[in-house]
């Protein structure tokens, strides 16, 4: 894994960095050595601080204490223009681009290339498609990028960032929206820059792509650095002991299948315009039920068409009876909750209290008279933050200052606040750490065990086969067939998902 020469100096080293938000001390002294030509890794649970450190280094923050030193030089960063211009730049794990322009007017925003005395849109087009073609990606540049699906808006936004002439660059969760086929062509372009002598901070969850991509790896937990090892010399396994301070010996729970011949949800025949063709499938009482599937294959529009999100027709049975769902209002009220893979966009209003997230679709239950009864509201908050293990610091907290695994949480406890009997669950864990992971396979499991029944969508494959009774396999638009049992493997789902073979037995879901 060894890249280009270094020099003598580090490139850039912290030293005591620390950051305090209120009364509540985020980051306690952080210490790094980044070296050019090659990976460094930070890991860590949600909420031990990696986000924070970047957000600094990068210059979106300032830090309350230390310093940050470039080329043995301290210096002090005005802002992110500033680190740009020092050569530091950041791949957000949020998506930050501008949905009603295109992709190559997203790659050139604020950096246009202009002919005479107007835009040249061929020339950005033409930058735009090989900037993402780099990556791995065929994406047309002309395309508005409110119609990309979210793994392709992360490589835009990827592109975008490595379009500045770059010494430092920070991936925060990068791969958190690709497919094995899209992460694999991300880290082969990653170890393309580290070659050319351009240092990489790398934040990820999956410890494998550490192992695979990193150089060094540096452990924070609850904003410290526990531990700083070359990358050869640790194991995914012992890089989830560090970062959790325990063994982490089974992360899918002990379970016993409840599930029933009983169906709750029978759909027949169900489209959804564009992204889905004629779906069936059924869900029985007490069933964890997974949908796997490549990026584009429109499981998330088929549930989305399903809950009154999108347009849709067909058959949908509850219970055994018809239903059409206008809204999502109305699954809501029918006992179905839906909890998006976009969690920040979707799922929470991240300028709201968690109080106010926790109770917005239950509200009704906290009315008295003509007002909210905020006392028996933060009694709920208490209650959700002790069940679900909720971490804040305090309970004024704005959701988006939460870390993405207690985001989840947040939102898992808001939707449970209507005790739903269907509960249907886009990408449980992505961009969460290893610990957080845990909580959730076992509070999916718990779900199931209370006879309510799940509809798991996830493009992480050993999730679908750790928790999962079924995995219904989509493909283009169709649902192609299912697994279960001793055909519930990587390799089967993978030739149902790419129709690379014909050699897996199935039926049609």
């Amino acid at each position: 894994m060894s890249g280009a020469a270094v020099s003598l100096s580090p490139l850039l080293e912290t030293r005591g960095l620390s950051k305090t938000f209120g009364i509540v001390e985020v980051l306690k002294g952080i210490d790094l050595t980044i070296e050019a030509g090659k990976v460094h890794a930070i890991i860590g649970e949600n909420g031990a601080g990696k986000s924070t450190l970047m957000k600094l280094i990068a210059g979106n923050l300032p830090p309350t204490r230390g310093e940050i030193l470039i080329d043995g030089q301290p210096v002090t960063l005005s802002g992110p223009v500033d680190a740009e211009a020092r050569g530091i730049v950041l791949v957000h794990q949020e998506i930050l681009l501008a949905p009603d322009l295109t992709v190559a007017q997203n790659i050139y925003l604020g950096r246009e290339k202009i002919r005479g005395l107007t835009l040249d849109d061929k020339a950005m087009n033409e930058g735009a498609r090989d900037a993402v073609r780099a990556l791995g990606a065929d994406i047309d540049p002309r395309t508005i990028v409110a119609r990309l699906s979210i793994a392709q808006r992360q490589l835009v936004q990827i592109a975008r960032v490595l379009l500045v002439p770059h010494r430092v660059v920070i991936f925060d969760e990068p791969t958190a929206s690709l497919t094995p086929h899209e992460t694999a062509a991300l880290l082969q372009v990653i170890r393309h820059i580290r070659d050319r002598g351009v240092a990489v901070l790398y934040i990820s969850h999956r410890l494998p792509e550490v192992k695979d991509i990193a150089d060094t790896v540096t452990v924070l937990r609850d904003g410290r650095t526990v531990a700083t090892h070359p990358a050869d010399t640790l194991q995914p396994a012992d890089m989830a002991r560090l970062m959790v301070g325990r063994d982490v010996a089974k992360l899918y729970p002990d379970r016993v299948s409840v599930a029933s011949r009983e169906a709750v949800l029978e759909v027949s025949g169900l489209s959804v315009p564009g992204y889905a063709t004629n779906a069936t499938f059924r869900l029985g009482k007490g069933e964890i039920l997974g949908f796997a599937g490549l990026v584009g294959a429109g499981r998330t529009e088929l549930m989305e068409g399903m809950v009154g999100l999108r347009p849709a027709h067909g058959t949908v049975m509850l219970r055994g009876r018809p239903v059409q769902f206008r809204d999502v209002h109305a699954s809501l009220k029918a006992g179905i909750v839906y909890l998006s893979e976009d969690r920040k966009g979707k799922g929470l209003l991240l300028t709201k209290d968690l109080r106010v997230n926790l109770t917005l679709a239950s509200l009704g239950r906290f009315v008295r008279g003509f007002q909210v009864d905020r006392k028996k509201e933060h009694a709920a908050l208490d209650t959700a933050i002790k069940d679900f293990d909720i971490r804040t610091g305090r309970k004024d907290l704005l959701a988006g200052q939460l870390s993405g695994g207690n985001q989840q949480k947040l939102l898992i406890a808001k939707m449970m606040m209507l005790d739903p009997q269907i509960v249907i669950i886009d990408e449980p864990t992505r961009g969460i750490d290893i610990g957080t992971k845990e909580q959730i396979y076992a509070f999916i499991a718990r779900l199931a065990e209370e006879g309510r029944s799940i509809i798991v969508v996830s493009s992480e494959m050993p999730e679908l086969i750790g928790i999962c009774d079924r995995i219904v396999v989509m493909r283009s638009g169709r649902i192609v067939g299912e697994v279960s049992g001793e055909l519930m493997t990587e390799d089967d789902i993978v030739v149902l998902a790419t129709g690379v073979s014909g050699g897996v037995s199935g039926e049609a879901a």
